[in-house]
């Protein structure tokens, strides 16, 4: 498998031959500097899904383009981020939560600072774009702050309880509602203009309730999963507000760290194809349908640590409990989504 290893450089050729190998790895990239690798954290992928940002522990921003085959240093922030955001309005743009608590937008072809937004006291770890570009939903575990991304001011706060944290709070596709889940398995769903709750979630009864920690929403915005310290998923249907189903992960999920819905061409955005990755570091492909596991990313010993999906589903990028990314061509990994299963 070739490894590219991007030490210093500031830009270059990302590997010489761009087809993907017998398990659907396109490229595999590490940075080492003085000897010592340096570990990515994080990514995000642009609107077109053909190339993406990713952070480094020493705080230096890179873009990656798999198309052109193409990577470049686009900011050096001298800190290591805790979250990244792309698909901003004014496409250039991207944003970045920092270990000081602070987000900071930049422009990626100027390596200009367009603005520095303070308001956490607690580490950032997520960052929502609407669908139009325009605001951003930033979560730390005791506030999440809505951001108009004109002006760059905050527009609303939701604080809570200290004894209540929040898990994730996020939009979903394609509408104006915002959906904030907690440590206590509540869900709530709210007007993004007004902070008007919309609807609750109803907690599942006794023999079904776990601790919810990830959470991921099909392209439709029409079905929610969660999943937490269990080896159970919890499907919902948010047009009626019910929990639908019930998915049990094979014996070896003990504890699901990451769902994330696979978007397919054919599909209208009701996502079939469900990525759940466990604490043994290996991302499982689901039909939420059938349960069953179409294939999967990842080994014992090359655990996954976290992934970022592209919009259009044709990649997948894995930073890897090492610090190296992973990059995936998912139509070179199964034939199984091309197919539609009949439900």
């Amino acid at each position: 498998m070739d490894v590219t290893d991007i030490g210093n450089r500031e830009e270059g050729k990302l590997k010489h031959r761009k087809t993907a190998s017998g398990k659907g790895v396109l490229l595999t990239v590490v940075r080492t500097a003085q000897h010592v690798k340096v570990r990515f954290l994080h990514a995000a992928f642009n609107t077109t899904g053909e190339s993406f940002l990713a952070g480094d522990h020493h705080g230096n921003i890179y873009a990656f383009d798999i198309s052109r085959n193409r990577f470049r240093l686009v900011q050096k922030t001298g800190q290591a981020c805790t979250a990244l955001a792309l698909s901003l309005h004014r496409s250039t743009e991207f944003l970045v939560a920092l270990v000081d608590y602070t987000i900071k937008c930049f422009d990626q072809d100027t390596k200009q600072m367009i603005s520095w937004m303070r308001g956490h006291e607690g580490t950032v770890s997520s960052i929502s774009i609407h669908s139009s570009g325009r605001y951003a939903l930033t979560t730390s575990s005791d506030t999440a702050q809505l951001w108009d991304l004109d002006t760059f001011q905050r527009k609303r706060k939701l604080n809570v309880h200290q004894s209540v944290g929040i898990q994730k709070v996020f939009f979903l596709p394609s509408s104006n509602t915002i959906l904030s889940c907690f440590s206590d398995n509540s869900i709530f769903a709210w007007e993004s203009n007004t902070l008007v709750c919309k609807y609750q979630l109803p907690v599942p009864e006794r023999g079904l309730r776990f601790f919810y920690k990830t959470f991921a929403v099909t392209q439709d915005g029409k079905s929610l999963a969660a999943g937490g310290r269990s080896n159970l998923l919890h499907l919902w249907c948010l047009d009626s507000q019910k929990l639908v189903k019930v998915i049990q992960m094979p014996t070896q999920v003990r504890t699901v760290r990451q769902l994330e819905f696979l978007p397919d061409s054919f599909d209208g955005g009701s996502s079939q194809t469900l990525g759940v990755l466990g604490q043994d570091g290996i991302m499982r492909f689901i039909n939420i349908h059938t349960s069953k596991v179409l294939f999967h990313l990842g080994s014992h010993s090359n655990a996954i640590n976290t992934v970022t999906f592209s919009p259009t589903g044709r990649h997948v990028v894995a930073i890897l409990d090492d610090g190296s990314i992973s990059v995936y061509s998912v139509p070179s990994l199964t034939d199984d989504l091309n197919k539609v299963t009949c439900i």
